[in-house]
């Protein structure tokens, strides 16, 4: 490998590195663009596959090193991994996650394509499908999907309720490689500043479309912030002061949709005294609504349990079983493989159960909510199973995990992105952080502040109707993606014929 070389891998990293900027908690949302530019800058003067691909991994070691390093927080300080294990898995972590790129790279290159538009095209698609493959294989891991740097500011947020988060991951690799093209003069002539100008002038215009209506009166909601620390969660000498805990915040409010955390209350349903919930009831009731509460739900006589949400209240009891796991943390893939790892990460109820795809909306206190925890509001395609019929979308999360790192907000942006996509008020009630209310073009109306003891008091509007995303969810961008794909081998294939 030449010096040049060398040092176009080292730009690619530090590129990457600096794309993260992009992402909450800092919203500079032009920054993927630059950086994607240059990047594009770097594949277009690559004279092999090879070259490229590793310029592509060198970007993604950059960006997921730098992006999710909070990764660490979770597996070393909270989960008693050994320090050398927890930095070696993360390497081993973000390398998976480079190849994703480095993937698009391979292939962009591969395909040599000489048309600059068809290759502008080309690099967003292989770019949008990347991202969704990593969403969808092991069970996926789509943090830092490129698309998420646009919510909620971005013209490009626009596209969210049509062609979801993916889409978005394709137009600002067009834009960043349009950009590069226009830069490196292979656009000559002034109109070729066109597309470039259209396509955010579109998004700037679809941000005028109300794609969904409201429905009824808005609902007064409190969302609770027990700031449990992660390390006392568990321990059975602390259970009695956060049960007291959340009941105070449950008492003191007067709103008829009031929201705990995940596992709020460290227990099994069937554990938690009846008087304890009775008391909880009782005050939703006065409050004609519902209160829901994170608890863990036994099955099978315990051989089985589900991370879990019920409702007590005005309406009948109702709960929602968490369906898409976290891998490593909540069940532990292949076990013949991995089931070491349970000796060496110290995690409570790690092998949790499986609750099934397509639940229903809880009607709870005038509304149809549609809940999902932690980690689940990643994947918006799930997240649309329980569309259009909810009006309202309810996150519950325990980001204590994270620690004081940039994970919390990074997981607020991607609650925008839903709220985005379906045109829904998103709530979320999170044990230290970042508890919110989002509305419906995926803009924060109230926080609270992050590791405090806090009720976060306010309304949240029911909406109706249904986006094209809610309607066809990923399909409309894997088929957009499907055709620009065949577009581009019919130029090589054209260009290949040209040669000979």
């Amino acid at each position: 490998m030449n010096k040049i070389i060398r040092s176009e891998l080292l730009v690619c990293f530090l590129l990457g590195a600096l794309t993260v900027p992009g992402f909450a908690p800092f919203y500079l949302f032009p920054i993927p663009l630059a950086t994607l530019a240059l990047l594009c800058h770097f594949w277009r003067n690559s004279a092999r596959p090879r070259t490229a691909g590793l310029l592509g991994f060198s970007f993604g070691m950059g960006m997921f090193s730098a992006g999710v390093t909070w990764l660490y927080i979770s597996l070393h300080d909270f989960g008693a991994m050994p320090m050398p294990v927890a930095v070696l898995a993360l390497i081993f972590l973000c390398s998976y996650l480079a190849l994703f790129p480095a993937m698009t790279g391979w292939t962009l290159r591969k395909l040599d394509i000489a048309s600059p538009i068809v290759w502008a095209l080309t690099a967003g698609a292989l770019w949008a499908l990347s991202d969704w493959l990593r969403s969808v294989l092991f069970t996926g891991f789509p943090w830092l999907t490129l698309g998420y740097s646009q919510a909620p500011l971005s013209p490009l947020a626009g596209f969210a309720p049509i062609i979801g988060v993916y889409g978005i991951s394709l137009l600002v690799v067009l834009s960043a490689a349009l950009l590069c093209l226009l830069v490196r003069k292979e656009f000559r002539k002034p109109l070729h500043f066109l597309p470039l100008l259209t396509l955010w002038l579109a998004g700037e215009g679809l941000q005028q479309i109300h794609w969904t209506e409201p429905e009824g009166e808005p609902v007064t909601v409190s969302l609770l912030q027990g700031n449990i620390p992660q390390d006392m969660k568990w321990r059975e000498d602390q259970l009695i002061s956060s049960m007291e805990n959340y009941a105070r915040l449950v008492l003191q409010s007067d709103s008829r949709l009031i929201i705990t955390p995940e596992i709020s209350i460290p227990l099994y349903r069937n554990e938690v005294s009846p008087v304890y919930l009775a008391h909880l009831a009782a005050h939703a009731k006065r409050n004609n609504g519902d209160v829901l509460v994170g608890l863990v739900e036994a099955a099978g006589g315990r051989s089985e349990y589900y991370n879990s949400m019920f409702s007590f209240g005005t309406s009948p009891e109702q709960s929602y079983r968490k369906y898409h796991l976290v891998p490593f943390g909540e069940f532990i893939p292949l076990k013949p493989v991995f089931g070491w790892i349970i000796n060496v990460l110290k995690i409570p109820l790690s092998d949790f159960s499986r609750g099934a795809l397509g639940q229903q909306p809880m009607n709870i206190a005038g509304q149809r909510v549609a809940v999902n925890i932690c980690y689940e509001d990643v994947f918006g395609e799930e997240i649309i199973q329980q569309l259009p019929q909810a009006t309202l979308l309810a996150n519950v999360s325990n980001d204590a995990w994270f620690g004081r790192s940039i994970g919390p907000r990074q997981h607020l942006q991607i609650s925008q992105m839903r709220a985005l996509e379906t045109g829904r008020y998103m709530v979320r009630a999170t044990n230290t952080g970042v508890t919110a209310i989002i509305n419906e073009r995926g803009r924060v109306l109230q926080e609270a502040e992050i590791f405090t003891t806090t009720a976060l008091h306010g309304t949240a509007q029911g909406f109706a109707g249904a986006t094209p995303y809610v309607r066809f969810g990923n399909s409309l961008i894997l088929g957009l993606c499907g055709i620009l794909l065949g577009l581009a081998v019919l130029s090589a294939f054209r260009e290949t014929r040209k040669k000979r």
